[in-house]
């Protein structure tokens, strides 16, 4: 959705209101993006998911739990989300006054997608007394259905915050509501729903090449199914992934999330080997194709028009924000 705006050229949008325009191939996009972001007080936030190009201008690189913490504090006019839409909505949750724009509106989250919102009100009515704990890959209207929010770094603290007699509601990951359950011995009712990158994963494929590489480990997200991570020597979310192969002794990695991660692993620790999960199709890596819509290109494009916009109405804002602020100070009272 989009607000008339005097200042915004919307010649550039298609009949679906998406940008529809190429930069001058002879820009040196990476200085351009640098003086827009001066001349508008605009901050880049960017997941690390995110092509290469895309982190190595992002003014901070995390996770959501780190992205919603900054979107937070920034101080900026315009917040720039590299990532997907669930986690610029996030970052427009938390700062309703500001403007905030991403590269690819198109860019989605199959994981989100898996928990429709009028389904999820049905099973949360079906399921009466449940405190919902909902991981933040979710659409804005999920969040405003739940008590609480978690990000796959939090989401252990979170559930040991409910009383051990309450009941919880856990969505709309499986596998992660399954990882958390063994670790917190807390039986939930999960939503059925998962992320399609995470569970591409082909165990067939990591063991043959376990075999290929004997002194590599295996490290994993918490959204692959159970069997990828009973075979992990460590399990976290990509921050937790990120600090390890940075801690750890070893020299090799088997890599098991999004490969945009591998790109910070390499920054950080630039001796080491690191090898992509192969998933079970004929793709050589693991990519999220929705993450990847993201460019560039797009990214200066999104900048110089600020477009496309995050907009969303007030009273969704409202019932969102709460458990994303519950989640944040569990978060901070825990030290994360």
């Amino acid at each position: 959705m989009i607000i008339e705006d005097k200042n915004v050229d919307y010649s550039i949008l298609d009949r679906k209101g998406f940008i529809d325009t190429e930069p001058d191939p002879s820009l040196d996009l990476f200085a351009e993006i640098e003086k827009i972001k001066k001349e508008k007080n605009a901050v880049i936030l960017a997941h690390y998911y995110q092509e290469s190009d895309i982190q190595d201008v992002a003014d901070y690189i995390g996770d959501s739990l780190g992205l919603a913490q900054n979107a937070v504090r920034t101080p900026a006019d315009i917040i720039v989300f590299a990532g997907v839409h669930f986690m610029a909505e996030t970052a427009k949750i938390l700062n309703p006054h500001k403007k905030v724009i991403m590269p690819d509106s198109k860019a989605g989250c199959s994981l989100a997608d898996s928990c429709p919102p009028a389904l999820f009100k049905k099973f949360k009515e079906e399921n009466p007394g449940h405190v919902v704990i909902s991981y933040i890959n979710c659409t804005a209207e999920i969040k405003a259905l739940s008590d609480i929010i978690c990000t796959s770094s939090n989401a252990i603290k979170v559930v040991e915050s409910v009383s051990v007699d309450t009941p919880i509601i856990f969505a709309p990951d499986k596998n992660l509501g399954r990882y958390i359950e063994k670790k917190t011995g807390r039986k939930m009712v999960l939503w059925n729903g998962s992320c399609m990158v995470h569970e591409i994963f082909s165990l067939e494929k990591i063991t043959k090449l376990k075999h290929r590489h004997p002194n590599a480990k295996v490290i994993a997200h918490p959204e692959c199914e159970e069997p990828v991570l009973h075979i992990a020597d460590f399990i976290g979310s990509t921050t937790g992934l990120l600090k390890y192969s940075q801690e750890d002794s070893a020299n090799e990695y088997i890599v098991a999330t999004e490969t945009g991660i591998i790109h910070q692993m390499q920054i950080k620790s630039p001796h080491k080997t690191f090898i992509p999960a192969p998933p079970d199709n004929l793709c050589a890596c693991n990519d999220c194709p929705h993450m990847k819509r993201n460019t560039l290109e797009k990214l200066y494009i999104s900048m110089l028009y600020e477009l496309p916009e995050i907009i969303m109405e007030k009273e969704l804002l409202e019932k969102a924000r709460l458990p994303i602020e519950r989640m944040l100070d569990i978060s901070a009272r825990a030290g994360l």
